[in-house]
Parts: structure tokens; C-alpha cells; sequence
């Protein structure tokens, strides 16, 4: 008998996912840790790059707790990336605001993805990849219905 190893196309698709995810995350960490930067602190200047936003809707768009998402962004207040201030109308919210410096660092790794091969960016299959990722996350987001109400039909 011989140790053969099966081929991917053969592993469920929950191990290939799995598989891809660690080595693209390895990947981001070694390109992330270059600049001082965690995957949560990309997440944060992905949420203001666009806009300002108050900390909880920060927490909430990068689904993690209000107590995670401000020591994240503790850190980039501190690194020059952001800035956080109370807000004028209520002392109880706070709003953070990407600065020019985490602008620019933002554009720099979103250049990165798009160019670097450690990344996916090279599979000529990259916006199909992302498109279906979107779809895959969502459809585990929603509450799926007990299978008990789907009768097998065989």
C-alpha cells in the first residue's frame, strides 16, 4: 500500500478555504508587520478612508467589540494613522478620522493587493474570487432554517 497524498481538487471545500485563507493571511501578516500594521488596523483605515465614522460604527463594520476595536485603534492614534476626538454634540461617542499619513499607507497596501503576487491579485480570476467570497460570507451571516423543515427527497 502506498502513501499517496490526495490531490487538492479532492480536499472539501472547507479545507481548501481554509488552506488558501492561512497562506494569503501569512502573506498579509508579513506585509502588514513590514509597516507596523495588523489585519485589525487595515480593517479600521478600510472603515475611515472614506469618511470619518464614530468608534462603535467602526467596531460594527469590522465586526468585532467596542473594547477590541479601540485598542486597534489606540495603536494607529499612536502610529500617526488616525485620529480620535470626542464629538462635540456627544461626549459619549467618539469619532475617528484617518489622518494624511494612514491615507497614504492605506493606498499603499490596497496598490499591494492589487499588485503584489504574493496576494491574489495575479489570478486573472481575482474578481470572480472576491465576488463569490461576498456571496459565501453573507450567505453564512444569515440564519440558516433547521434542516428538520426540508424533508430529504431521495
Amino acid at each position: 500500500m502506498t502513501d499517496e497524498i490526495d490531490p487538492l481538487s479532492a480536499w472539501p471545500t472547507g479545507r481548501l478555504l481554509s488552506a488558501a485563507a492561512r497562506r494569503l493571511e501569512h502573506a498579509w501578516e508579513a506585509i502588514l508587520s513590514e509597516r507596523g500594521l495588523t489585519h485589525a488596523g487595515l480593517a479600521v483605515l478600510h472603515c475611515v478612508a472614506q469618511r470619518s465614522r464614530y468608534q462603535r460604527e467602526v467596531a460594527r463594520q469590522c465586526r468585532v467589540t467596542d473594547q477590541t476595536i479601540s485598542r486597534t485603534i489606540e495603536r494607529l492614534v499612536h502610529q500617526g494613522y488616525v485620529t480620535r476626538a470626542r464629538d462635540e454634540n456627544d461626549a459619549r461617542r467618539t469619532t475617528v478620522a484617518i489622518t494624511d499619513r494612514g491615507y497614504r499607507i492605506y493606498h499603499e497596501l490596497h496598490a499591494l493587493e492589487r499588485d503584489d503576487p504574493r496576494l491574489v491579485s495575479g489570478m486573472p480570476e481575482h474578481s470572480e474570487l472576491r465576488r463569490l467570497l461576498v456571496r459565501l460570507i453573507a450567505h453564512l451571516e444569515t440564519p440558516q432554517t433547521d434542516s428538520t423543515e426540508h424533508p430529504h427527497v431521495g
